[in-house]
């Protein structure tokens, strides 16, 4: 049975630069629609979750956050058990933020101020140590590029069936040559037009499909050799391994809620 879920803020604006929160999501928890004039990162420390913003689906896999700019409509399921930050940014840093909700992988050094402010029990940063620490975050955030997508689209007209196609099908291990044969191109145009359409290569775009395609299925108790073939995957070490350099855990210790 679905969990509905009212995340409650007493705030008309932030009283500092950062409010934190920590949230343990139980099983099959949905959101209610909702929407706060500040901006927020909500990073899947474990599990995955699935938003809806201004009606738009945006995907946050494990180790990844969801950027939800300031005023925004949104909501939140996850399928299994989930836990994640929200990290809410003052109005005031929210222009320099972008515009259009995102992805983001949180680099390293910004993870490790947030998990300091958490150890101590820090909501909102108010002691002038807390605070330079909190505006030293925010610049950190600032120089991270965020997408739109975890795997981007494209309608051009040769490489729009193909993306579409193997949305269908992500075990399909045809090469870029054999598509390019397909669609009546060659495989340096595709290649060429798969950097300026989804700033990535094929193989690196195919592997983020894989990725995303694979979590609800480890969700659904499927097995990780079963998953791994079902995306094309030779052997479950290549699957796992994959799997790993995305999220920064196994597909079994996702499934079990585990860190690293």
């Amino acid at each position: 049975m679905r969990r509905s879920r009212q995340f409650h803020y007493p705030y008309r604006s932030l009283p500092g630069p950062l409010l934190l929160r920590y949230e343990a999501l139980a099983v099959d928890t949905e959101s209610a629609l909702h929407r706060h004039p500040w901006g927020q990162l909500a990073f899947v420390e474990s599990g995955s979750m699935a938003f809806v913003v201004e009606g738009e689906p945006l995907f946050a896999p494990p180790g990844y956050a969801a950027w939800i700019p300031a005023g925004m409509d949104h909501t939140s399921h996850n399928r299994r058990e989930a836990k994640c930050r929200l990290i809410n940014i003052a109005e005031r840093y929210t222009p320099a933020l972008p515009a259009a909700p995102g992805i983001v992988r949180l680099h390293p050094l910004f993870l490790a101020g947030v998990e300091e402010l958490f150890d101590r029990g820090i909501e909102i940063p108010d002691t002038p140590a807390d605070r330079r620490l909190a505006r030293v975050l925010i610049d950190k955030l600032l120089a991270t590029p965020m997408s739109q997508r975890f795997v981007p689209h494209s309608d051009d007209r040769l490489l729009g069936p193909i993306l579409d196609a193997l949305q269908h099908a992500p075990g399909d291990n045809t090469t870029l040559e054999e598509w390019a044969q397909r669609v009546h191109t060659t495989e340096r145009t595709l290649s060429r037009r798969c950097r300026d359409e989804l700033g990535m290569s094929f193989s690196q775009w195919r592997q983020r499909l894989r990725f995303q395609q694979s979590i609800p299925l480890l969700e659904l108790g499927r097995s990780v050799q079963q998953v791994s073939a079902q995306m094309g995957y030779a052997s479950a070490s290549a699957f796992i391994a994959m799997f790993q350099q995305f999220s920064g855990t196994t597909p079994q210790k996702f499934r079990q809620g585990k860190k690293g």
